[in-house]
């Protein structure tokens, strides 16, 4: 029950798409995809670092949920040194995991995943090719990802302040 309360709040209060693969939490691990949208993180393509404001991820919720963390998997693209690639595994790295005990809850986790998402941390970078190159390039550039305006409790189309 608890587990469906807080899908069902993080569907609530989040404009990310949550789909379980059981929705009747019967077979354990629970497989929970979710398409994060409105949230800037960064990418690296042709020598440039930009931004996409979708990512994909999964969660895997074992039957000892909540006294044993969320496993993330990253799917989508990103440039980040505390998330690797999809092709280098996809792990997070994030004091969320670490923190973690049986008062923790979904909404927040993943709102904790869109902070880290926005907040590289170089100094906290996995040692794969990946994250060490973006942990070298956000040393030495920070990132600054484009402020999202919020309509009404609604994330509206990405907007860079200050942009003529």
């Amino acid at each position: 029950m608890r587990l469906k309360s807080e899908i069902e709040a993080c569907r609530r209060e989040l404009k990310h798409t949550f789909e379980v693969s059981d929705e009747t939490f019967t077979h354990f691990p629970i497989t929970i995809s979710v398409t994060m949208r409105g949230v800037p993180g960064p990418i690296y393509r042709d020598g440039t670092v930009s931004h996409l404001f979708t990512h994909n991820f999964t969660l895997k919720i074992t039957d000892e949920y909540p006294y044993q963390k969320p496993i993330v998997i990253w799917e989508s693209e990103i440039f980040h040194p505390n998330i690797m690639e999809p092709e280098e595994g996809g792990l997070v790295c994030s004091k969320l995991l670490d923190e973690w005990d049986f008062r923790s809850n979904l909404l927040k986790f993943v709102l904790g995943l869109e902070t880290l998402l926005s907040n590289p941390n170089p100094a906290n970078a996995y040692i794969t090719e990946s994250c060490t190159e973006a942990a070298k390039f956000f040393t030495e550039n920070p990132y600054k990802p484009p402020a999202i305006i919020k309509d009404k409790g609604r994330v509206t189309a990405p907007k860079i302040v200050g942009a003529k």
